[in-house]
């Protein structure tokens, strides 16, 4: 539900109420004139349920062309691990 509010006519007395119906959720809106200012909404969410990992979704690009492709050591590594520590230039 949203509560749309007046901001000329509102008064700060009713912020504490104001800011109970948005603790609970509820969206709130500021208006100036009849014309939205302001959306408000709850920095607190539902706690979503985590999404399920769907086996084979990655299918359709086919099977990796090198098994072996994240086990091997990276050759440019391998160099700078041996080469001088500070390169001539």
């Amino acid at each position: 539900m949203t509560i749309r509010v007046n901001v000329n006519v509102s008064d700060l007395a009713d912020l504490a109420e104001f800011l109970a119906h948005i603790d609970a959720g509820e969206d709130f809106e500021l208006l100036r004139d009849g014309e939205t200012v302001a959306t408000i909404n709850s920095a607190k969410k539902a706690a979503s349920t985590p999404r399920k990992r769907v086996p084979g979704v990655w299918a359709h690009y086919g099977k990796l062309q090198d098994p072996n492709l994240f086990l091997r050591p990276d050759p440019d590594l391998e160099e700078a691990a041996d080469g001088p520590i500070f390169p001539e230039k």
